[in-house]
């Protein structure tokens, strides 16, 4: 059976494994094809892209937003996007500089009280394109040894609501949504049950999603029981979308998940990415 994995993330984000060692250790996995969905940026996918050609993976230029929903922050993965979209990078920039102005006042409120850290610190071994995100300060913090386990920086201080957190600015589900498909792709909510509702809420956030022009679910997913996917795949089936699926790999920064099947129970057939195909009309 042909694998793949629809959600993985590199050094462009949260990850650990640059762009094209993502897609040499896919094909170390047997993996056919991999999805590159850092968070709100899409600066690795063209290395990922020609390493998987060298390689014989077969490498979807994606992405991932963080976006509010009425005020909860979910996720929205954008699939086969035109990762060189003159309005897509214009926004992404524009959630750059936001990141840049956040990571600044935690990097303030953590020295306030004895952890000062510079943003070179959290560069240390990071591309310039690179997104800086939280895991770079906790990795940061945890090579100047102020805390014993990358945990601990977000248990009790930049993890939402801690002392040093500070909101991230995220554009709105419908943004994304509209985003994704001007650049030519597909908008599928990730992880749906990583949200803290119930089955009975995520089905009404899915039915809002839709009317929002949501194309797919990330059904297939690390952490899901067999009755989550069963569910999810029946409220897909119910409402017209599509599901996808992916072990969202972080390398190191999830030392426990690996590329392709998640904990070790996640199979993500190849037939999810031709259904994908066949929905944008790539296939007959």
């Amino acid at each position: 059976m042909k694998l793949i994995d629809l959600h993985v993330h590199s050094t462009a984000s949260d990850g650990t494994l640059s762009p094209s060692e993502l897609a040499l250790y896919a094909k170390s996995k047997g993996l056919s094809a991999i999805t590159l969905t850092d968070h709100d940026t899409v600066s690795g996918i063209d290395t990922c892209l020609q390493k998987g050609l060298e390689v014989g993976v077969i490498v979807i230029p994606g992405i991932e937003f963080s976006a509010s929903y009425y005020g909860k922050e979910v996720h929205i993965l954008g699939y086969y996007i035109n990762h060189h979209d003159p309005l897509l990078l214009a926004r992404l920039n524009d959630l750059l500089k936001a990141r840049d102005n956040r990571n600044t006042e935690m990097l303030k409120k953590l020295a306030q009280i004895g952890y000062p850290l510079t943003l070179e610190d959290l560069m240390d071994e990071t591309s310039q394109d690179s997104v800086l995100t939280r895991a770079h300060i906790a990795k940061a913090m945890l090579k100047k040894g102020y805390i014993k386990e990358r945990s601990e920086a977000f248990a009790h201080y930049i993890g939402d609501g801690k002392s040093c957190f500070v909101p991230k600015a995220r554009f709105t589900t419908k943004e994304c949504i509209d985003l994704i498909h001007h650049a030519g792709g597909l908008a599928v909510l990730a992880h749906p049950l990583l949200y803290g509702y119930d089955q009975a809420d995520v089905t009404q956030l899915l039915r809002g999603l839709k009317l929002e022009g949501l194309d797919g679910v990330e059904c297939l997913y690390s952490t899901h029981k067999s009755s989550d996917t069963a569910h999810l795949l029946q409220v897909c089936l119910n409402l017209k979308l599509f599901p996808t699926g992916g072990s969202d790999f972080h390398g190191a920064n999830k030392p426990l998940l690996d590329l392709g099947s998640g904990y070790g129970e996640l199979t993500i057939p190849f037939e999810v990415l031709e259904a994908m195909r066949k929905h944008l009309g790539l296939l007959p």
